[in-house]
């Protein structure tokens, strides 16, 4: 970034940061089952909730072991996620979830990037192809969720599992897997989004004729609220997609998205967001540590995309968030909190599930957003 010049004390907050959660990742796993991924922590009973490797967040726990490992050289964080890989391969062939971007890229895809194998390039390959059995060519997206066969449900969470289908294409040539992305992205685009861009979270197509029957929220508010982690999942993933395809319609709505949030009149000033934000009882309702997590991390990239002034408002607020997550206001006390990094993330409210809880998302996008900070230093 021209003229950006990083804050000193952030940087070094961060250094700190990045050695407490090794350290906290560390007691983590001493406490997981062997065979299970960690889910939560509940700080009241000192209880954990532990998952399958087909849960949608089972690649983060290994992906933030092995982003910790390369921001701090412990090698004790190496050889966990090297244990912990060989127990998620087997959802390469998942074709029940669209989550396999979160759950094979954020894991396979980060060991990948750091020793490349040609053991993980077929796991992801493998993996890109049960992702495309989920595309419908006729609706133009890939099925969020399962359910009754006249449904044919997309999330916007679901932008964030395309990176695995770029990168499919790119390492074997196939362009089967870019054309699905990028129409779902279309579709996305098209017709999720409302006019001010804040985003529905579910929309339901007919799978037969493609037609949008309804849009509503299952984690949101109500149908027409702005959940938060919606629109981070929408901003990083409209990022993501511009940076892989450089098609400038993406880069324009992840700007929008950003304009939406920015702008927003119930963003608070410590820029950690309410878990909707058109949440009922602000200011007293409660905040969501991981869209604010996931925020700070796409904001930090889009700004490598835009003109000066509007970098500097992206990396300005991204800086905000990062010193508020940083506070014990929402980072952990080293020993605490089950050895989660974050407090204070809400997972499905309406549910009354995973609510003002460390979430395994909240910690990777948090030191994938520290790390891409420090990468701003000269």
């Amino acid at each position: 970034m021209p003229n950006f010049r990083p804050d000193t004390a952030l940087l070094k907050t961060i250094d700190a940061n990045l050695s407490d959660a090794a350290a906290q990742y560390q007691l983590l796993m001493k406490n997981l089952p062997e065979d299970q991924f960690p889910k939560t922590f509940f700080p009241k009973t000192g209880q954990y909730e532990f998952s399958q490797s087909d849960w949608w967040c089972s690649g983060f726990y290994p992906g933030t072991l092995l982003q910790l490992f390369e921001a701090t050289g412990d090698s004790s964080l190496y050889r966990e996620a090297m244990r912990i890989l060989p127990i998620l391969e087997k959802e390469k062939h998942n074709t029940g979830t669209h989550d396999l971007g979160f759950m094979m890229f954020c894991s396979i895809g980060e060991a990948n990037q750091l020793q490349p194998n040609p053991a993980y390039r077929e796991i992801l390959l493998t993996s890109a192809k049960s992702l495309s059995t989920r595309f419908n060519p006729t609706v133009g997206c890939i099925k969020s969720w399962d359910s009754k066969p006249e449904d044919f449900l997309v999330i916007i969470d679901n932008m964030m599992n395309l990176e695995l289908l770029f990168w499919a294409t790119r390492e074997s040539g196939d362009s089967s897997f870019y054309k699905i992305a990028t129409t779902h992205a279309n579709t996305t685009l098209a017709h999720h989004f409302r006019p001010d861009n804040s985003s529905y979270h579910v929309l339901n197509y007919h799978p037969h004729t493609g037609e949008v029957m309804e849009k509503r929220t299952a984690q949101g508010a109500a149908n027409e609220s702005a959940w938060a982690r919606g629109q981070a999942w929408g901003l990083y993933g409209f990022t993501a997609t511009y940076r892989e395809t450089k098609q400038l319609t993406y880069l324009e709505q992840a700007r929008k998205i950003a304009q939406f949030l920015l702008s927003h009149p119930n963003l608070p000033a410590d820029k950690i967001p309410y878990w909707d934000f058109n949440a009922p009882g602000i200011p007293d309702a409660l905040r969501d540590a991981s869209a604010a997590a996931i925020m700070a991390s796409a904001l930090i990239e889009l700004s490598g995309y835009v003109p000066a002034s509007e970098a500097g408002q992206y990396l300005q607020t991204a800086e905000t968030m990062l010193k508020t997550l940083s506070s014990p206001s929402y980072k952990a006390a080293p020993g605490t909190n089950g050895g989660f990094l974050l407090q204070h993330g809400v997972g499905h409210k309406p549910n009354g599930t995973e609510v003002d809880v460390p979430l395994t998302y909240a910690d990777y996008y948090f030191v994938e957003a520290m790390r891409r900070y420090k990468a701003l230093a000269p």
